[in-house]
């Protein structure tokens, strides 16, 4: 989960008063957050939230707005958000993409803050709310790079597009050297982290202003010029660039608010594309484009289970700083401009929870009286786990979420069923898994120091794509198990199926499988019971092996033991 540390002075002054760590344990639930740990000698609260849909609270300005909002419910208005706010004086303040982006990284977009002077702590604050949002929300800067420059030194119109690596060329900052945009990738700390998002593409993404004065190369770093805000400097411009424009949008939003809150003046950027988006071609940023949403009070009160009225649900999303208005039955509500999380009805129930007060729901005792038994699949398991472990096997427990990498490439694989995640936080928990055999030879992969035979298996489940079913996924419960030494050989897999199935009391022949790639030809069975497919087992084949780094033969296998309930 997001965390970040705050100074306390810095924190009090937003909140407008000292809070004792009691009080802050008290308040934080409003925003999904906790005290995490009171650094009293350095004067330095470090907070997390629990909430990963939230990240206008990932900063002390956001956790400082909700907070005293609840406090003294009104809607805060910021006016910068109106396309009004774009007069004659802000002529000129454009941004303008060209047509090269969009074979690198197609949006950018921004806005100028000005009127306060950065101070050590502000500076601070900022690093760490665009290393936050770019690191967390922005997938390590994939889908979201974050850059702040100095206003002053900037001539408009700013230009965004891709550029020639090998011809265009800058000093970066923390660096001396004027370096092409492949040799940053190459030399610079930064270039080496992040160089992997772009390097494969043929141009790569470039911000510069009219005059031609390096801006940065999103998402990698910024130049040693334009690029280094220091204390002291009072006018700045933000930009944000990725793949997703809703994304950049609501990035923007955030900092722009946050920066308002730290007491910036904060003004209008005209962003014009070559190419038509989904809000045109011009877009003026800050830009509000959030999707009403509604509930009625019986969706409020089936879900919380209390007898809450319009009156009082408005009175408490107010308190959440959404602004709502009541319709007969129906709650209607307006999004803040900060956040985009409001997806469905239950969205709006949970800030009514919220801001109803969780002290203020009374405990009941359930009417219900049942009596507490095991499943039939989990009696299942559990006979299983006590024949595998009687055979010798060690039992292992695996995340169900990993990446296509584990569960397609190195498993030469289509990948066709693999149910992906849409927006991941990160690239290890991409995908869920649709096979338990990719988590056995990952453990294979890094116990090659261990004595042979290694017997490994695990009860669990498993989730693919299934058309035929309402939801278009399954899920299901298997058992997988490998089997890794010198001399284990297809043999040796079909006499653990066959000490299975014996112990299950279950009938079962083998048949030959389809073309199946995770092993090797004439060396596996499909395992079938009443003439269906229930599992396969074999010898992996030595191209799988290799893509693991796994240094001895193996042999797998994989049963559905939901089909055997």
């Amino acid at each position: 989960m997001p965390k970040f540390e705050t100074k306390e002075k810095f924190l009090f002054n937003l909140l407008g008063r000292e809070y004792t760590d009691d009080e802050l344990e008290q308040v934080f639930p409003r925003a999904k957050a906790e005290l995490d740990e009171h650094d009293k000698e350095n004067g330095v609260f470090k907070i997390e939230l629990n909430d990963t849909n939230r990240p206008d609270l990932w900063s002390a300005m956001g956790l400082a707005r909700l907070l005293k909002n609840y406090e003294n419910p009104q809607i805060k208005q910021y006016d910068f958000f109106s396309s009004k706010c774009f007069t004659a004086d802000n002529k000129g303040r454009e941004l303008h993409v060209g047509n090269r982006a969009k074979e690198v990284r197609e949006f950018s977009c921004g806005f100028v803050a000005k009127g306060k002077t950065v101070d050590e702590d502000i500076l601070l604050t900022l690093i760490q709310s665009q290393e936050k949002l770019c690191f967390n929300f922005g997938r390590k800067r994939k889908t979201i790079a974050m850059g702040i420059y100095r206003n002053d030194l900037i001539k408009y119109p700013i230009h965004y597009d891709g550029a020639d690596p090998d011809k265009t060329h800058f000093v970066p900052l923390h660096m001396e050297e004027d370096l092409t945009l492949r040799e940053i990738l190459e030399k610079h700390p930064k270039g080496q982290e992040y160089g992997y998002i772009i390097k494969d593409k043929p141009v790569y993404p470039y911000l510069y202003d009219d005059s031609g004065e390096t801006l940065s190369m999103p998402p990698v770093i910024n130049s040693a010029y334009v690029g280094a805000v220091e204390v002291g400097d009072n006018n700045l411009f933000v930009e944000m660039s990725g793949p997703i424009l809703k994304d950049i949008l609501l990035c923007a939003s955030i900092m722009a608010v946050d920066m308002a809150d730290l007491g910036f003046e904060i003004e209008p950027v005209k962003v014009i594309y070559p190419y038509k988006t989904e809000f045109g071609k011009e877009i003026t940023v800050p830009y509000y484009f959030q999707d009403s949403q509604s509930c009625t009070i019986e969706d409020i009160k089936h879900v919380l289970g209390e007898d809450i009225d319009a009156e009082e649900a408005k009175d408490a999303l107010l308190r959440m700083g959404v602004y709502s208005v009541s319709e007969g039955n129906t709650i209607h509500i307006t999004c803040p401009e900060y956040r985009n999380d409001f997806l469905h009805p239950v969205d709006v129930v949970e800030d009514v929870m919220i801001g109803y007060g969780l002290e203020n729901f009374e405990p009941t005792i359930p009417r219900d009286f049942t009596v507490g038994r095991l499943t039939p699949a989990e009696e299942l398991g559990r006979k299983v786990k006590d024949i595998m472990v009687g055979m010798g096997f060690q039992e292992m427990i695996y995340n169900y979420l990993g990446s296509r990498r584990e569960y397609v490439d190195n498993m030469h694989i289509k990948g066709d069923k693999v149910i992906m995640i849409a927006n991941p936080m990160s690239e290890n928990f991409e995908a869920v898994r649709p096979s338990i055999i990719p988590s056995l030879l990952e453990s294979e992969s890094v116990s090659g120091h261990a004595t042979y035979p290694h017997r490994i298996f695990e009860v669990g489940k498993v989730a693919f794509l299934e058309p035929s079913d309402n939801s278009g996924t399954a899920t299901r419960n298997y058992l997988g198990f490998m089997s890794a030494d010198g001399s284990v050989t297809f043999n040796d897999a079909n006499s653990f199926i066959n000490t299975l199935m014996y112990f299950l009391r279950v009938e079962y022949t083998l048949a030959a499988p389809e073309d199946d790639p995770r092993f090797i030809p004439g060396r596996c069975a499909d395992i079938m019971v009443g003439g269906k497919k229930i599992g396969i087992f074999g010898e992996v084949h030595p191209a799988v092996l290799e893509s693991w780094g796994c240094g001895m033969p193996a042999v797998v296998a994989e049963v559905d033991l939901d089909c055997l309930l």
